[in-house]
């Protein structure tokens, strides 16, 4: 049995038309390829798996990484009309908005020091419909930038917090720390209740 999987296995590696499309494929994934071959020859297949899995999902988290990003929205004198500007939506002077896009993990938790607070900041809206995913270390950097706008007198304001998020930061108590009344259903609902937050501050 052992040896009709070997022979599929081999097959399958070293099919000439399979081979011929890795040349268009990501360099990485073709690292992945030559080494698990080299390791099968060399060594044996189960190295070459181990190996080959273990390449596979720091690419895997490396390229999610990648996909998430967090960007800050535009202020713009009037003159641009993409969409992020400020004429699409309009976006009093003490708010500060950050869209937050892809997974958020522990490859990805640095992304949230980018976010930086103004001296007239008084509302920081993170903005989260494109994040289907929260782990616990981002969870902790999502805490630290809560314990930022507090010292910096900034009330956090999240909108558009997806259902798997919002369960990681049900357990962390970071709800509760934040105040469900500051979780807003889309980008609009936030804005409008950013402003109310300024006249009170004001």
């Amino acid at each position: 049995v052992l040896a009709g999987v070997i022979i599929i296995v081999s097959y399958n590696m070293f099919n000439v038309k399979a081979m011929w499309s890795y040349h268009k494929a990501p360099k990485s994934d073709a690292a992945v390829l030559v080494a698990s071959c080299v390791l099968t020859f060399a060594f044996d297949l189960v190295l070459a798996i181990e190996v080959g899995m273990v390449m596979t999902c720091l690419l895997f988290m490396k390229r999610m990484a990648d996909e998430s990003e967090v960007r800050g929205w535009k202020y713009d004198d009037g003159d641009e009309d993409g969409p992020d500007s400020i004429n699409r939506r309009v976006v009093p002077q003490h708010v500060r908005v950050y869209d937050i896009n892809g997974p958020m993990f522990f490859g990805a938790a640095d992304l949230l020091a980018e976010i930086h607070l103004k001296d007239f900041t008084k509302v920081l809206i993170i903005r989260m419909r494109g994040v289907p995913s929260l782990d616990i270390t981002a969870m902790n950097a999502l805490s630290q930038l809560q314990k930022r706008c507090e010292e910096a007198g900034v009330t956090m304001v999240l909108s558009h917090v997806n259902s798997q998020p919002y369960r990681t930061m049900l357990r962390a108590g970071f709800v509760d720390r934040v105040g469900k009344q500051n979780f807003c259903k889309n980008i609009d609902e936030a804005l409008a209740y950013a402003d109310t937050l300024g006249e009170t501050k004001e």
